[in-house]
């Protein structure tokens, strides 16, 4: 494993979801479910398994039908890597209030530490911009972790998307629920629908 240094990714997903309020989660796979729970498990998450590449659709589709709420995806660079046409269809939809979070260690972190492209010329947020996101942005302080919180709150002003550059450092796995009807009923429950 190549070590890559940067921010403490459980310190960052902490600090985006300290005081969480209003704000909807959709936790991609691995590390970023793991951080979310890490964090604090609410009903206001809804994480993700086995679906690579598709948390960015989850938290289009979830803005769209909750244009009211604040929206965070929490994703990483792997995943985003294998779903970048997402990118251009939120750039499109512009979801005002989605804000996407990639967690960047550099690495495919789910599949043995490979290095991803962003460990070479790609930058996400490059991307983001180009596919019409309303800010994109790339963040390696607390900082910039804390003026990040600031907007993630917010229900206008998107799409909104941030590469966090994380270190590569392996941590200890704080799994969520898996059941995945379990995780659909409590988040129905969670905004006052039905539970089918």
């Amino acid at each position: 494993m190549v070590a890559r240094s940067g921010l403490d990714r459980r310190a960052v997903v902490a600090a985006l979801l300290r005081e969480r309020g209003r704000l909807l989660v959709v936790a991609g796979l691995g590390s970023p479910a793991y951080d979310a729970f890490a964090a604090g498990d609410h009903d206001g998450a809804f994480y993700l398994w086995a679906a690579m590449g598709g948390a960015a659709m989850v938290g289009l589709g979830l803005a769209q039908a909750q244009p009211d709420r604040p929206v965070l995806l929490l994703t990483s660079d792997g995943e985003q890597l294998m779903g970048l046409g997402a990118l251009a269809t939120i750039g499109v939809a512009r979801p005002g209030n989605l804000t996407v979070v990639a967690l960047d260690n550099g690495h495919y972190g789910e599949t043995g530490m490979q290095p991803s492209h962003t460990s070479h010329s790609v930058a996400l947020a490059a991307v983001a911009r180009g596919c019409g996101f309303a800010d994109a942005t790339t963040i390696d302080t607390m900082a910039g972790v804390e003026g990040l919180r600031a907007v993630v709150h917010r229900a206008k002003g998107g799409p909104r998307f941030a590469t966090a550059v994380i270190g590569a450092e392996p941590l200890p796995r704080a799994l969520p629920p898996r059941d995945g009807v379990l995780l659909k009923n409590r988040l129905r429950a969670h905004l006052g629908l039905p539970v089918v």
